[in-house]
């Protein structure tokens, strides 16, 4: 085997082995929630791991005290703190298999600029 296939093949051993994983990543987050509580313990929210809501909780019937604002105001804040929660997490598990230069939160949030990407790797990037 010439040094050149040799390595064509360690690379090619080295991208399976961060595809399985990627995949061993996504498999942990299928099944992952995140929750938050108020801090007066009367709310608790839950998310899955695309930041939906999948719970809800009133831990006590104090909730049909509060005025309608400052009850909104508390569900928003636990539903809220349970999503951050979620997307660090994502960044975390997945921030590791990011190109250098690329931060996974740039992606979940949608402002990667690509074409700084691309000039960072000194190849001119595609028009648009």
């Amino acid at each position: 085997m010439s040094g050149w296939e040799a390595q064509n093949a360690q690379e090619l051993a080295r991208l399976q082995r961060t595809l399985r994983e990627v995949e061993s990543a996504s498999a942990n987050l299928e099944q992952a929630t995140e929750e938050a509580v108020s801090k007066n313990r009367l709310v608790a929210a839950t998310v899955n791991a695309s930041g939906e809501l999948v719970d809800l909780k009133f831990n006590s019937q104090s909730y049909r005290n509060m005025a309608p604002t400052e009850l909104a105001s508390a569900v928003k804040d636990v539903i809220n703190r349970a999503r951050g929660q979620m997307a660090d997490r994502v960044e975390r598990l997945y921030q590791p298999f990011a190109p250098e230069g690329v931060a996974v939160d740039d992606v979940m949030k949608g402002t990667l600029n690509i074409h700084d990407l691309f000039r960072g790797l000194g190849v001119e990037p595609p028009p648009l």
